[in-house]
C-alpha cells in the first residue's frame, strides 16, 4: 500500500515508517508527544463550520482533499 512512498523515501535517504492507527487511548498517548514536539504536523486542507458539514463530506468524497478536512463546532 505504501510501496511508492517507501521507494521515494529510500531514494531520498529518508527514514519512513507506515503507521496503522485505530481508536486506541494507548496509541493516542504514544503519538501525543510527537505531535506536541512538532515531529508530526497534520496538514489541514480546509475548515468548514458545523452548519456546512454536508459540504465538508461532499468535499472529502470528491477526492480533492490534500490533507485533513476539519469541521468546527464553534
Amino acid at each position: 500500500m505504501s510501496g511508492g512512498v517507501r521507494r521515494k523515501a529510500k531514494s531520498l535517504h529518508v527514514d519512513y515508517a507506515f503507521l496503522f492507527m485505530k481508536a486506541s487511548g494507548s496509541q493516542l498517548r504514544q503519538i501525543t508527544p510527537l505531535i506536541e514536539s512538532g515531529a508530526i504536523r497534520p496538514v489541514v486542507d480546509r475548515v468548514f463550520p458545523f452548519a456546512s458539514t454536508n459540504d465538508a463530506l461532499a468535499y472529502v468524497e470528491s477526492g480533492h482533499a490534500k490533507g485533513k478536512v476539519v469541521i468546527t463546532l464553534r
